[in-house]
């Protein structure tokens, strides 16, 4: 039986609120709850941070994108080694397996890891390991990994607990050859054949990264089209190369059902389709981590999807209570969880006064090659009657891409025809998601200084792969008349 611990004031708290143990409480830790702790503790309030694991991070650095990406990076470069004409000599191309690149990520984790203790470290946020739950909106109820129980109050509490893998009731995720986006950082064998089930970022990402590693891979699509929520040009493109490099793509397909043996497993689609496969990865949508939480005791309710309401400032139902990240929907990206949470604490700071997130929130996407792009895709401007121009540059054309082997790719421009306003940026290929951010910066400027004209007139160091932004600039130019 979990023995009950009375709420206790810590000796090295200074709280303004007399009635509380903290400030502010805020449960997880991954970029929304530190984006929110980091500005809450610079700006002198007591900090509490809660965290269900035994280190911190959130799904962002163990589960989700840090792994993923460093999975990613790690097959990109044995894909380059194995296409680059100086080891062409070699008498067999250079082979790894799933759970040897794991080894590159483990190491990373872990530098993330003791980055982000030192940060709540230095700024004296006191952690607390355990399960949350709300008691009422001020006072939470943790269970500690020792199966004690803490009660702790302060006067604001941020939710920023993400998501996990959504698991439909009829599929065996206990399976040994059935996994989830998380589970799949588990995998010990060798597979020869997976099918991935969703082709949204996580599925379409993971179909690059086994492909690279030369894994048969069948990717079902419950969609029309790839990660339709891009420009055309960059979903078409993404889907040639999956196809050119082996994936089968099969679209507007849903799940029947899943046999699993010891040695394989069978996945059943509605349409009569049958596949075998050394395992399934089921990567077709997430929940918000909120089952836990009790959050009725609080006077909130999650959706169908565990996902939180919120208002322009993060903020709850609840007057006192907030909530960022993955656990409120979209964007669904570590990037803008982190501002959330700063945004959050802002708007505690200040008395509801808020700052917001920009307008245009650039995408990354971690495939091979990357996708990423930021602004307004060709369908939108086209159903607005925005006039606009497309300016173009193929990577195959720039020296730098031809020095480093990395010639698959583009980038596009699009802008107005009349004021010469960058509109939307869309890029594919090696370091699209950095390459992006040159033109995102233009794009912020006022006052005239969104204009595709900087990129002709400014000087880029050559040979870079920023040229492409000349090239792209001046291909866009010479259409206007």
């Amino acid at each position: 039986m979990a023995k009950q611990q009375k709420s206790q004031k810590h000796p090295n708290k200074t709280s303004r609120n007399d009635n509380y143990d903290y400030d502010s409480i805020i449960i997880g830790t991954g970029p929304g709850g530190e984006g929110a702790a980091m500005k809450l503790a610079k700006e002198g309030q007591t900090v509490a941070v809660i965290e269900r694991y035994k280190r911190v991070g959130g799904g962002c650095t163990h589960w989700g994108t840090i792994p993923s990406k460093a999975l990613r990076q790690s097959v990109s470069q044995l894909i380059q080694y194995n296409s680059n004409p100086l080891f062409a000599n070699e008498e067999q191309p250079k082979h790894l397996t799933f759970p040897e690149i794991l080894a590159h990520a483990s190491s990373v984790i872990d530098k993330q890891v003791n980055l982000r203790a030192g940060f709540y470290n230095r700024n004296r946020v006191t952690n607390f390991h355990g399960q949350a739950e709300f008691i009422d909106a001020n006072h939470i109820k943790i269970t500690l990994d020792d199966d004690s129980v803490e009660t702790i109050s302060a006067k604001n509490i941020i939710i920023a607990t993400g998501s996990r893998p959504y698991h439909p009731d009829d599929i065996d995720f206990t399976h040994d050859r059935v996994y989830d986006s998380d589970s799949i950082l588990s995998l010990k064998h060798d597979p020869r054949q997976i099918i991935i089930y969703g082709a949204g970022v996580i599925g379409s990402e993971y179909a690059s990264i086994f492909r690279g590693l030369d894994v048969k891979v069948d990717l079902i699509n419950t969609r029309d089209r790839l990660l339709s929520f891009l420009d055309d040009e960059m979903s078409d493109s993404l889907s040639y190369h999956l196809w050119n490099n082996g994936v089968v793509i099969r679209h507007g397909e849903q799940i029947e059902k899943v046999e699993t043996t010891d040695h394989c497993v069978i996945v059943h689609l509605q349409s009569g389709k049958k596949m075998k496969a050394d395992c399934l990865l089921f990567a077709n949508g997430r929940t918000g981590n909120t089952a836990e939480l009790n959050l009725e005791n609080a006077g909130l309710v999650a959706d169908g999807r565990g996902q939180i309401k919120v208002n322009g400032a993060y903020q709850t139902e609840v007057d006192n209570i907030y909530a960022v990240g993955d656990v409120i929907g979209y964007p669904s990206l570590a990037s803008a969880a982190y501002d959330q949470g700063r945004i959050a604490a802002g708007a505690i700071i200040n008395d509801g006064s808020a700052g917001k997130l920009i307008a245009d929130i650039p995408t990354g996407i971690y495939t091979i090659p990357e996708i990423s792009s930021v602004g307004k895709t060709e369908i939108e401007l086209t159903e607005a009657k925005i006039p606009y121009e497309v300016g173009r540059a193929q990577f195959k054309h720039l020296a730098r891409a031809q020095i480093a082997n990395s010639m698959v790719g583009s980038l596009k421009l699009l802008f107005h025809r009349e004021t010469k306003e960058i509109l939307g940026i869309h890029c594919f290929g090696e370091n699209a998601a950095e390459i992006i951010h040159i033109g995102q910066a233009i794009m912020q400027q006022t006052n005239g200084g969104n204009n595709i004209d900087y990129f002709v007139e400014t000087t880029f160091n050559y040979p870079t792969m920023a040229e492409a932004f000349r090239v792209a600039a001046l291909n866009g130019l010479n259409r206007l008349f």
